[in-house]
């Protein structure tokens, strides 16, 4: 019996060896360790049932565009190889021309903004092989002409056209300037908050190209130290409306290539601050337009002819304000599809040309999340939505006369779809907190796994390997009785008779979400880390947050920081109630939005959060842009209040807890200035606290080995102070 304990117990201490030594480190996660398998830029074609996959070949030290069957998902060939042309390290892009017959490819990218860069773009002929480079310099967004014979692109905030049989260049606009005059480039302020970076469209015709001009000579500028490497610093200064300070004046141009000329359109009737969105329609000489007044609540979605002869089609308004969409569809007989939230959640309509609906196409107690496509063949629209639950995403198809709905997914979690041209099949990308991310083929007929392609098996086994605990679903219910997501993530050994300390993440930013059942992402990981060291992380999407309708999401108008930071509070003293959590041993910490909020928390909420973290948080609404700031809270001078009462800045005479801030300097989103004025007012308030500034990073503070040295350094914080 002696021997048999004797065995049965070193067995016992190796395999807790064995487990104590499989524990995460911040380097295994920010050095790609835990990295999914990926379909890396998947592109399905539009002439052919096939599609293409970006791959990388790490023994030749190469990258492929390869082509693929949808129906068999075999290799047919590679199209191009890096390997075969010196000039190319990497490819950074690629996009194919309407006959699909040339690529346009981009590499040697350098980043501008979050969405915006440069790059050497080179124009692949895949009959005869051949490769030339469009423009002696690094240039912007270069887009086919949809006949495939030209390419439009920007350079030095000007425009210019590059005819591919005679290899010319003409320039279009002369008067660009940096920090005065933008032609068919975004500014900062759109690129970042409407998320697009080329303002110029050809007709479907070919013969013209409408472009949007920014005159930002009124606009105030904003100026950042770049200590870079040298003796003397550096200053980059660009412009950068804050709320309530002039936006850059917009207007819309229309050049006319057999001509040579140009047409001013005149849009003063629409009263619009902002051109949101720029589109092609499928009427040979016409662009749609979707304007919006500065408030944000009430979009005009314009159709503009070659002559500069402006049409309303369609008007959306709203109490809060009014999302663009990017869900605009035009049908052969010049019907459109459209997404709305007119009905109180985001749904399918049909529109006739002229903007009288013909159809709201999908209705419910949910939101439809993506607009896949529609199938003209079967007059059948394919769309994601949250009908499962507003945490996961399930792919769906129905006819445009709104009858035979199907369920194209059965697979708990998050489903997405790349459809084949002729919709017959799809590629499934399907995760859950469960299953890694995996990709199969799916037969949209039986809507059955026909083939799987990637499954990332290696990650499940990893996540057993290292103890990784699963997130543990429910909701909470706060004071209103107002259902709000969320999840636990336990340490695996969990203990219920134990008392644990309670680290809380979120975002809360308006229409956002971070309580989803999918698989896990770098800050889950480090979560998990966390509970290998006895923490319990939880995170609650409160009231702001997305996917849950209008009303929920809306609420927060005109008081960011408000309900969001009432809904952390009142979760913190609930859970500080269960019998596992240290109600004296709670934190919470959150990046950007996150940031703001975990420091309102600590300073609203300093009866129940012992500790925080904020990274590169806003600290003063009335430090940040116009369109975002505005957006939700109007400008300050129409509300004061509102500005002030939730900004962290106004409350640093509530600190008690532990607080650590976090900001890179050459942040171009949430400005470093936000922390400056943050520690000036904590100073002059005789607050203890920590700050951490990151010299010439961005807002997302990366570089080098930087994430590894600032997640330590929250981890230790954590450790020493919650």
């Amino acid at each position: 019996m002696k021997r048999i304990f004797l065995f049965t117990a070193t067995l016992f201490f190796l395999c807790q060896l064995v487990i104590s030594q499989n524990k995460i480190t911040v380097e295994q996660i920010y050095g790609g360790f835990f990295r999914a398998n990926s379909m890396d830029q998947l592109q399905p074609l539009k002439k052919s049932n096939q599609y293409t996959v970006l791959n990388n070949d790490r023994s030749s030290k190469s990258m492929q565009i390869d082509l693929y069957d949808f129906n068999t998902l075999e290799k047919l060939k590679t199209l191009f190889d890096t390997k075969d042309f010196s000039e190319f390290k990497g490819i950074d892009d690629y996009r194919f021309n309407k006959n699909e017959n040339q690529i346009l490819i981009a590499t040697n990218r350098k980043s501008i903004f979050r969405h915006s860069y440069l790059a050497d773009y080179y124009l692949f002929d895949m009959e005869k092989k051949s490769l030339k480079k469009i423009s002696t310099h690094q240039v912007q967004e270069p887009t086919f002409s949809p006949d495939g014979q030209k390419i439009a692109y920007a350079y030095l905030n000007n425009l210019y056209v590059y005819t591919i049989a005679s290899d010319k260049t003409s320039m279009i606009t002369n008067d660009g300037q940096k920090n005065q005059i933008i032609n068919g480039i975004t500014d900062w302020v759109y690129e970042e908050e409407f998320a697009f970076v080329r303002a110029f469209q050809w007709t479907a015709n070919s013969e013209h190209l409408a472009y949007i001009k920014f005159d930002e000579s009124q606009v105030p500028e904003f100026s950042m130290d770049v200590y870079g490497s040298e003796l003397y610093p550096t200053q980059e200064v660009f412009k950068y409306p804050k709320a309530g300070e002039k936006n850059a004046n917009v207007s819309l141009h229309i050049y006319h290539l057999k001509t040579n000329t140009t047409t001013a359109v005149g849009l003063n009737q629409f009263k619009a601050e902002y051109i949101a969105r720029i589109n092609t329609t499928n009427l040979p000489e016409t662009v749609s337009l979707q304007l919006l007044n500065r408030h944000q609540n009430h979009l005009q979605l314009v159709h503009v002819d070659a002559n500069g002869n402006p049409k309303i089609i369609l008007e959306e308004k709203d109490n809060a304000y009014v999302d663009v969409t990017d869900d605009l569809t035009y049908l052969d007989n010049h019907d459109f599809i459209w997404t709305s939230e007119r009905d109180g959640f985001n749904h399918i309509y049909h529109y006739d040309q002229n903007g009288k609906l013909k159809n709201q196409i999908t209705k419910g107690s949910w939101e439809v999340t993506k607009y896949y496509g529609f199938d003209k063949k079967a007059q059948t629209i394919f769309y994601q939505s949250t009908e499962p639950s507003s945490i996961e995403r399930a792919v769906y198809q129905i006819g445009l006369n709104v009858k035979n709905k199907r369920l194209l997914t059965n697979l708990k979690g998050t489903n997405n779809a790349s459809f084949s041209p002729d919709f017959s099949s799809f590629i499934l990308t399907h995760s859950s907190a469960a299953i890694p991310t995996n990709f199969s083929l799916v037969s949209t007929k039986t809507a059955q796994v026909v083939k799987t392609i990637l499954e990332n098996s290696q990650l499940k086994e990893k996540r057993e390997k290292y103890n990784i605990p699963q997130k543990e679903f429910f909701t909470l219910k706060n004071e209103n009785g107002e259902e709000l997501n969320a999840y636990f993530l336990k340490p695996t050994n969990f203990d219920p008779a134990k008392k644990y300390p309670l680290l809380m993440f979120q975002y809360s930013g308006p229409g956002s979400q971070q309580v989803a059942d999918q698989w896990l992402n770098t800050n889950d990981y480090w979560h998990a880390m966390l509970t290998q060291k006895g923490y319990i992380v939880a995170c609650v999407d409160g009231r702001g947050t997305g996917y849950k309708g209008v009303a929920f999401k809306k609420v927060t108008q005109k008081e960011l920081g408000k309900y969001e930071v009432e809904d952390q509070i009142f979760a913190a003293k609930t859970f500080a109630k269960y019998d596992f959590i240290d109600g004296n041993r709670i934190g919470i910490w959150g990046w950007s939005y996150g940031g703001f909020m975990s420091s309102n928390c600590i300073l609203k909420g300093n009866d129940v959060f012992k500790m925080a973290i904020a990274v590169a948080p806003v600290t003063n609404w009335r430090f940040y842009d116009s369109i975002y700031t505005e957006r939700f809270m109007t400008t300050p001078e129409e509300n004061p209040t509102g500005y002030d009462d939730n900004s962290p800045i106004n409350h640093v005479d509530k600190l008690k807890g532990k607080y650590m801030i976090i900001h890179g300097t050459a942040d171009d989103n949430v400005h470093v200035q936000n922390a400056m004025r943050m520690i000036r007012a904590l100073q002059l308030a005789n607050k203890d606290f920590d700050q951490a500034i990151y010299p010439d990073t961005n807002h997302g503070i990366y570089g080098g080995k930087i994430r590894i040295q600032l997640y330590n350094k929250m981890t230790d914080y954590i450790l020493n102070n919650l």
